[in-house]
């Protein structure tokens, strides 16, 4: 069983950052990959960030790529989402994610999703 509990969500502007965290926590944390979701209204979830939990491989979505930066910190068990250069289209909840490693680093879908967080808003404001 894994816990995962976001935060940092909150209200910006337009070209503004924010950081998002994830604290893990649970057994055979070395076996999970870590990943970030968000969900906008009236939208399916989708993808944005992935990370080995070793953290030598990542994946960010096309859609974000050049603006977000996933990253971890072993040693705090917690996964962040660097998010730059903010616009009105990232508005959404963000969910914290952790999936089997032997799915692998790339674009996921949710049903390859083990384990999620509760979610955090973020708002972004024109």
């Amino acid at each position: 069983q894994v816990q995962l509990v976001e935060s940092g969500g909150g209200l910006v502007q337009a070209g503004e950052s924010l950081r998002l965290s994830c604290a893990a926590s649970g057994r055979t944390l070395s076996s999970y990959a870590m990943g970030w979701f968000r969900q906008a209204p009236g939208k399916e979830r989708e993808f944005v960030a992935a990370i080995r939990w070793s953290g030598d491989t990542t994946y960010v979505a096309e859609s974000v790529k050049g603006r977000f930066t996933i990253s971890r910190d072993n040693a705090k068990h917690t996964v962040y989402l660097q998010m730059n250069s903010l616009n009105p289209e990232d508005t959404a909840v963000y969910y914290c994610s952790a999936y089997s490693q032997v799915t692998g680093i790339s674009e996921l879908i949710p049903s390859q999703v083990d384990y999620w967080g509760q979610g955090t808003q973020v708002t972004v404001s024109s």
